[in-house]
């Protein structure tokens, strides 16, 4: 900015903060607006995210912002794996919580199946948690589909689940890998076969976990940034 640059671009891959998005209890803060207002104040003149953890924190920026989708990604990679017979054409896209049952259905309708939802809860503190699932899963391939792998806890319980109520075989698919504290453990321990993520968050070298599968999303926000620079649209690269 106080070199005259004529426009100021953002490029964030992984919008950090986006699960403190409410006041889920008193006192919480909302700091993915304070950092929405931190990128304001410093001169941004325009985003360029991917997966926001809610679709509504583009409404905390007074800029414009281009918020790009994984899901066009990782259908492909599942698509392809389909069509090679490495995958079971009888899939079920299932979604690991009631939060991601969006996005569980945008990725159904790439991959053209049904979908099914795990729904658990906790009946008391300090009791395990009970798990039901919405939908038919019976002798199917399940595809857990989530924003973001944290500490796997969500998504691998669920994998467990599945397998436990009658799915075949459980795949896992995210755009953002956190995977902080026992994610990889968990991940190697569990019953999916293959978790696919973005590099959203670059990830070591000698990832210790051999179920993970890491895809690119280099060509589609190196597409995104080319537009930006040229004034193109950029509808096609939000149709999910």
């Amino acid at each position: 900015k106080r070199a005259s640059a004529g426009r100021i671009n953002a490029v964030i891959p992984y919008y950090g903060y986006a699960r403190q998005d409410r006041k889920a209890k008193s006192r919480d803060p909302i700091t993915a607006k304070l950092t929405a207002d931190l990128l304001s104040v410093a001169g941004v003149d325009r985003v360029i995210t991917m997966d926001l953890h809610a679709a509504q924190i583009q409404g905390y920026f007074d800029v414009p912002v281009d918020h790009l989708v994984g899901s066009p990604v990782l259908g492909k990679y599942f698509k392809d794996q389909i069509s090679e017979g490495k995958i079971d054409k009888d899939i079920v896209v299932v979604s690991p919580d009631l939060g991601s049952v969006t996005r569980a259905r945008t990725f159904s309708n790439i991959l053209d199946c049904p979908i099914a939802i795990v729904d658990k809860r906790r009946p008391k503190p300090n009791v395990s948690e009970i798990m039901n699932i919405i939908g038919d899963i019976k002798d199917k391939t399940a595809i857990l589909v989530d924003d973001m792998v944290d500490t796997a806890g969500t998504i691998t319980n669920a994998a467990n689940a599945l397998i436990d109520l009658g799915a075949k075989e459980v795949y896992a698919c995210a755009t953002h890998p956190v995977l902080s504290g026992p994610a990889f453990k968990r991940i190697e321990e569990s019953a999916i076969k293959e978790m696919v993520l973005l590099n959203t968050i670059p990830l070591p070298e000698n990832v210790p976990s051999s179920k993970i599968k890491m895809l690119s999303v280099a060509p589609m926000f190196a597409e995104a940034m080319k537009r930006v620079f040229t004034n193109e649209s950029l509808s096609m690269l939000f149709t999910e």
